[in-house]
Parts: C-alpha cells; sequence; structure tokens
C-alpha cells in the first residue's frame, strides 16, 4: 500500500511540539510496513541536517518552503479583507495563510499518476490540499489533532480567548468549515472520544476513530529515584496559546499559595520558543523559564511534580504522557487529563486531578509531603502508558484505518 502524507508542519525532531510528535511516531511507524511519501513545508528555523535526518525515515521526501504568513500583518483593511475571505469560500485564514500552489500542483499530480493507494492529512489544516474527487480515486483521511470548533468554543467559554469579538464571529464560519471539509474525507481520525462525539454530530455517516497519543519510552525512560523536593515542572511548546494561558494561570495564582507554606518551591517552565508573557515569569521567586533544551526528560527527572494546569485545548496530552512515562507525579486539571482514565473506582490511581487554585494546592502538598502517594502515581502512571500509550499501539490501528477498505 502506497501513502501520501501531508503535513504544512515539519515534523522532525519530534519534539518540537504536540504536532510534531504526532505527525512523526505514525509516519514513523506506517513507513517501517509501507512505502510512504511525505510531502511537508519548512519554515526558517528548520535545517538542511533536519531535512536530511527526515529523508532516511521515509520512501520520499518534498519539502516546499512555507508561505509567508500575511496574517500576521496589522491593519484593519487587512483584517477585514481575509474575514472577507474566510465568509466567502468558508476557509479559515489560519487554513489559507499556509496554502501553497506549488505544493498543490504536486499532490495532484501525485495522484493523477495513481502513485498513492491513500492520503492522510495530518492535522486538518491540511485539508486544503485533498480535492473532493480524490475520494472517488482513493482512500482519504483526516487526522484531527484538535477540533477548531471545539477549540474556539472552549476559548471562549473559558475566557482566554486573544480576540472573544473576532472569535464569536467567527464560531459559526468554524462550525461550518469543520463539517463541510470532514465530508470529503473516507475516514476520520481524532485524538479522543470528546473529539469524536463532537465530529459526529457534523458528519452523522463518517467513519469516525479514535487514536491516542502514544509515548516513545526509549526516549522517556522511567526515572530510577524520587528526588523529593520541592520542583514543579511544566513542559510544552512556550508560543501555544493554551500552554501560555496554563503557565501565566498557574505562576500567578497558584504557585504563590504553594510558596506560603513551602518557600523553596521552584516552578520550571521547559519549552521552545516562550512567548513574551512567559518570559516575564522568569522574573517571579522561583521560577525558571529554560526556553528549548537539548532532554525534556533530563528535566522531568529531577522534578518532584509534573503540573499540567490546561484550561483549554482538546485531546490527549503528550506532556501529561510524557510525565507519566518517567514516572513523574501528575497533578492537572480536566483538560490535561482528557481522554485518560486516572481515578474513580474502577482502576488505580495514576495522577491527581485539580481545576481550581485551592484544589491544586491540595493536590500539591499532599505530594510534597507523602513519599509513598508519590511512588504510587509514578508506578501506576508508566503502568498506563506502557499498556495503553505507545507509539506502537497508535501506529497499528492508524495502519488498521488506512488498510480497511483501501
Amino acid at each position: 500500500m502506497n501513502i501520501l502524507v501531508l503535513s504544512s508542519t515539519f515534523p522532525y525532531p519530534p519534539t518540537r511540539g504536540g504536532t510534531q510528535v504526532r505527525t512523526f511516531n505514525l509516519l514513523k511507524y506506517l513507513s517501517q510496513r509501507h512505502p510512504v511519501t511525505l510531502v511537508t513545508q519548512r519554515d526558517g528555523d528548520v535545517t538542511d541536517a533536519e531535512v536530511s535526518e527526515l529523508r532516511d525515515c521515509v520512501d520520499h521526501l518534498a519539502v516546499f518552503e512555507r508561505p509567508s504568513d500575511s496574517g500576521t500583518s496589522a491593519g484593519i483593511l487587512k483584517k477585514i479583507e481575509r474575514f472577507g475571505i474566510f465568509l466567502q469560500q468558508g476557509t479559515p485564514p489560519s487554513v489559507l495563510n499556509r496554502y501553497s500552489v506549488e505544493m498543490q500542483t504536486w499532490v495532484n499530480n501525485w495522484v493523477e499518476a495513481g502513485k498513492c493507494d491513500v492520503i492522510t492529512c495530518e492535522h486538518s489544516v491540511n485539508e486544503i490540499y485533498v480535492q473532493s474527487h480524490f475520494q472517488k480515486q482513493l482512500k482519504t483521511i483526516v487526522n484531527v489533532h484538535s477540533s477548531v470548533y471545539a477549540t474556539c468554543l472552549n476559548q471562549l467559554a473559558t475566557g482566554i480567548s486573544e480576540n472573544s469579538i473576532r472569535d464569536k464571529i467567527n464560531l459559526p464560519l468554524l462550525r461550518r468549515y469543520e463539517q463541510s471539509y470532514c465530508a470529503k474525507f473516507s475516514a476520520i481520525v481524532v485524538t479522543t472520544e470528546e473529539d469524536k462525539i463532537q465530529l459526529q454530530k457534523f458528519n452523522p455517516k463518517s467513519e469516525i476513530t479514535v487514536i491516542s497519543n502514544g509515548v516513545d519510552l526509549v526516549s522517556f525512560p522511567n526515572r530510577t529515584a524520587d528526588p523529593g523536593g520541592h520542583r514543579l515542572i511544566f513542559i510544552g511548546a512556550m508560543d501555544n496559546l493554551a500552554n501560555i494561558d496554563a503557565v501565566c494561570f498557574f505562576s500567578n495564582e497558584v504557585l504563590p499559595k504553594i510558596q506560603k507554606f513551602y518557600p523553596d518551591t521552584t516552578f520550571d517552565i521547559v519549552g521552545s520558543r516562550p512567548s513574551s508573557e512567559v518570559l516575564a515569569l522568569d522574573k517571579k521567586p522561583g521560577i525558571n523559564v529554560t526556553g528549548r533544551v537539548p532532554s525534556m526528560v533530563e528535566y522531568l527527572h529531577k522534578a518532584t511534580i509534573c503540573v499540567v494546569p490546561m484550561r483549554t485545548g482538546f485531546g490527549i496530552k503528550n506532556k501529561t504522557l510524557e510525565a507519566m512515562a518517567a514516572g513523574i507525579p501528575v497533578v492537572a486539571s480536566d483538560r490535561g487529563l482528557e481522554g485518560l482514565a486516572v481515578d474513580g473506582s474502577s482502576h488505580s490511581l495514576r495522577a491527581l486531578r485539580a481545576n481550581k487554585p485551592t484544589e491544586y494546592v491540595t493536590a500539591i502538598s499532599q505530594l510534597f509531603d507523602n513519599p509513598h502517594l508519590r511512588s504510587e502515581l509514578s508506578y501506576n502512571g508508566r503502568q498506563l502508558v506502557e499498556t495503553a500509550f505507545t507509539w506502537d499501539i497508535a501506529g497499528k490501528s492508524y495502519e488498521e484505518v488506512c488498510l480497511r477498505n483501501s
């Protein structure tokens, strides 16, 4: 089976963020069993060495320069123009800004030449390259990392939208867009049951499969010892809106309360491309903003607890799974634990849940004071990942979707 993978995000190295991690590991699994062609775009920070290393992972690699993002240009007239196009064409500016005519021509020629049996779009932003008539010739799959409509709705509900007026106007347009593009695909893949329910409402007849994220257990080995202490950590790409909100909320509303009881508490914010809001947190007592680091797992192994205080952002969180795989006790919100069975009477305790500042203080204090509880969460969290959330498990399920009726 010849598979064509479309990803406007350059998926290497698989440490830059959730989108890259999922895309790389799924295509890596598929390429070990089938001829895989990857079509992708590169930003200015992608090195020639990284292109060469990614080329070794697939049978054929086509790389295009990413178009300059016209969406960043200021000016009310430009914004009105972009909204008018969205209203008229039904495709969001965030998708159009990444669109490459050259890449589209390449994809069209590849399909017309009959060089693939299956097309997979990694993340919904790549749906624009799939023509409606492709579905008559081959299997078309969209791997929806998270619903754009549900994400916008959640950001409005939680009050963290960057521009609430704009998002309120865009919301019904995003609903129409998601419903429309999903109809082009033979199969839809999502990361959580919640996203499946959301998309099934729009497309009741669609074949929708839930495939969770995974962890590379070699890259995230279980730690050998509990360091103790009062060291907290958050990991993730720090130019992501949901991550920015999470660390700002925690730093401003939770950490000072914890430091009243445990004055030596530190908070490491570990991840690439920290925004100005995140960099400003570095000035607060006990907070260390690292930027991109050579090894995320080294920082995790030194931490007492990993916090995942997400208030928005849908889908399985790689950061939560990676912390569990590394044997780090986790305190997380409902959003941070989405898609994971971590508490309740039917299974062992694998993480502590918190949403309000007082709940975080209580949960973190429990873990600071109780080495046995830390050990329990460390063991149970690692077991959960090993048995249900490896990339081999996810890759096998993804392969089954590709093979089904193809």
